[in-house]
This record gives C-alpha cells, structure tokens and sequence, in this order.
C-alpha cells in the first residue's frame, strides 16, 4: 500500500510539472508589470516592501512614495532610506480620519502624486511603490484616468506596485497581478496594541 501511495504521488507530481514547464515555454513577453495588493487584511505593504528588498538584491533602483501615511518614522523607512537606491517619500498627513480636511488631504495627494509622476517617467527607476495610493483613489483626491494614462506611458521594463484597501475597478482591470489580503484574526482586535518591528 505504501508503495502504491508513493506511485501515485510521483505521478501526481509529473503531470504537475508538466503543467507548469507548459506555463513557463509560454510565458515569453518580457516587460514590467503592474502589481495591485489591496483588501482589508493585513501586509499589503509589507509584501510590497519585500519586493523592494528582492529588487535591490538583483542591484535594481527603487523609488517609494508612501501616501495617507504622516511622517512617523516607520521600520520601512529607517530600512530602506539606508540604500542609495532607494528614492523614498512619505507625503501624507496621517489616515484621513486624523486630518479631517477633505482640500488639504486632496493638496497632499497632488504634492505625493507629482513626485510619483516623476518617478514614473524615469526609466533608471526599476521598481516603483505606491504605498496607500488606493485610498487616495477611493476618496477621489485623485482621477484615476490620470494615474492610468501615467502607467500605460511607464517605461516598459518598470514595475509597480500599488497598495491599499478598496482598489477601484479599473486598476484592478489594468492590473498584471491583483492579489487581495483578507483579513481573518487581527491582534488589535483582541486589544494589543501596534508593536514596532511588526505593524510600523
């Protein structure tokens, strides 16, 4: 019986791999992609700052423009502003349940989303993170004709990743990879509070 289990595994395993060396033959297109991490669980930034990490091993620049989020020194930022290859913006005023100021929040996500735009049309920028962008999208404090007409016109080998809750409908559709992170247990629920190292 064991020896019948290891068999069909074995088998199992060969068609397996014969799907995805099928996958790989085909995948021939060559260009950057467009990654969207939304929904309302927890890490879609800390996955986004992973990929900067896996850049920044293969000597590829990164430019990081961080939204909604004020200026509290968070992990990433003391990490990641360590490397000359990283251009690195926070350019929020906090969440927009702390400003409270529909015009202001709107003049910060222009003041971020130039500095984005640039980043953009720079083709010596291999990576490019929006960190929070989708809620600047969601509360309209941005067109999202513009951020798309900005992507399609990207260099073609530069990838971007853009995170955050509430991706609209049209990124997602413009999207190479969407990835949603739903929440299932969260510890500040339970009444712990947001450690360093962890949460910020």
């Amino acid at each position: 019986m064991h020896n019948d289990h290891k068999q069909r595994h074995n088998e199992r395993m060969a068609r397996k791999k014969a799907v995805v060396d099928e996958g790989i033959a085909r995948a021939t297109e060559e260009r950057g992609v467009l990654i969207v991490n939304t929904g309302n669980g927890k890490g879609k930034s800390s996955a986004a700052f992973g990929v900067a990490a896996r850049a920044l091993g293969h000597g590829k620049r990164v430019g990081i423009v961080q939204f909604i989020k004020g200026r509290g020194t968070t992990g990433e930022e003391a990490f990641f502003t360590r490397f000359p290859e990283v251009e690195y913006h926070v350019t929020g005023d906090g969440f927009t349940w702390e400003t409270q100021n529909r015009e202001q929040d709107e003049a910060t996500a222009r003041r971020g989303w130039e500095i984005a735009l640039a980043m953009l049309q720079d083709e010596t920028v291999n990576l490019v993170i929006l960190d929070e962008l989708n809620i600047v999208l969601k509360y309209h404090y941005l067109p999202l004709e513009e951020l798309l007409e900005a992507l399609q016109q990207r260099p073609t080998m530069q990838h971007v990743i853009i995170t955050g809750r509430g991706a609209p409908e049209g990124l997602i559709a413009a999207a190479d990879t969407v990835t949603e992170m739903r929440l299932e247990k969260h510890a500040f629920k339970a009444g712990i509070k947001a450690q360093a190292g962890i949460e910020y």
